[in-house]
């Protein structure tokens, strides 16, 4: 990858997670970014020095992970993910690579035949207890990405749920889901398993 396909991947990316329109996959990572644009950008060293580290596909993947972690994806700079970046994409490459390990396990820990509907349940100005689950950390983004896969729960938060900070993390689950290769069959399998 040249530092110029490395600015559009990291434009399109940054777009994905930012633009409620813009869809990675479906306009296949293509951003309007100009070589000219490029060449007179300060921070283009950065790009330079990802293009000769990084794999495409690591690219792609140290770029998610950086704007999955981040607070405010808008305003995050290259300067940032670089800083922050490698840490980010070490921890989320090891979550990615044991999945099914870390659903089964995070699971484990609080859902149960007794629990499941408590968890997803939405009680007047209060946050579920999922969500809360998720804010003290008990509980991974990637854990819950695949929770909706099985039980599409964020759709039903979003009719139910009219606060900013709910919003923010549904946005970050729908844009997520699609760089996350799940294998719905497989998680349902160990859902019931626990549950039952």
């Amino acid at each position: 990858m040249t530092p110029f396909d490395v600015y559009k991947t990291y434009l399109s990316i940054k777009n994905h997670f930012t633009k409620d329109k813009y869809d990675y996959f479906k306009y296949c990572g293509r951003s309007r970014a100009s070589l000219e644009s490029f060449h007179k950008r300060k921070d283009r060293y950065f790009f330079e020095k990802l293009s000769r580290q990084k794999s495409d596909e690591e690219i792609r993947a140290y770029f998610v992970a950086s704007f999955i972690e981040c607070t405010d994806p808008q305003s995050l700079w290259i300067g940032e993910i670089i800083s922050n970046g490698e840490r980010n994409y070490v921890e989320w490459a090891k979550r990615y690579q044991s999945l099914t390990y870390l659903f089964k396990t995070e699971s484990e820990v609080f859902i149960s035949k007794d629990t499941l509907d408590s968890l997803f349940e939405c009680k007047p100005n209060q946050h579920p207890e999922i969500l809360k689950k998720y804010f003290q950390k008990a509980i991974t983004l990637e854990t819950m990405v695949i929770l909706d896969c099985i039980l599409g729960y964020v759709s039903k938060f979003d009719k139910k749920i009219m606060d900013p900070v709910w919003e923010t993390v549904s946005f970050k689950i729908k844009k997520y889901r699609p760089f996350l290769n799940i294998d719905e069959s497989k998680f349902k399998k160990i859902l019931k398993e626990i549950v039952l």
